[in-house]
């Protein structure tokens, strides 16, 4: 396992969660038009895998993180979560983090 330390400084731009569900108990997203909400920024980094999309670690603050969420760093690089996931390690909070899977916005093209 690799020690991944903060690279830069990422903010996290939510949606509200949890969404609204509808009859049937299905999560209904929000208005795509909804300005998200500012959750703060903290250390953090930033790596590019080789199949284009971004691995992301992220202060366990900035947690619930869904996926359509916006991440921005102090470059004015912007990424869109697309999977998100909280490791915690019991007794020891100070190595928790949130792992996840974003795409760049927008994308590299070669």
């Amino acid at each position: 396992m690799a020690i991944v330390l903060p690279n830069r400084l990422l903010t996290l731009y939510a949606l509200e969660h949890p969404w609204t569900r509808d009859a049937n108990g299905i999560p209904v997203p929000p208005n795509p038009n909804q300005q998200r909400e500012q959750r703060g920024s903290w250390p953090g980094s930033a790596l590019e895998q080789p199949d284009a999309t971004w691995s992301l670690r992220l202060d366990p603050a900035a947690w619930p993180v869904e996926p359509s969420d916006v991440v921005t760093d102090e470059t004015g690089m912007t990424w869109t979560i697309t999977t998100a996931r909280l490791h915690q390690v019991p007794g020891c909070p100070a190595v928790d983090y949130v792992q996840a899977t974003a795409t760049r916005n927008p994308p590299d093209v070669p």
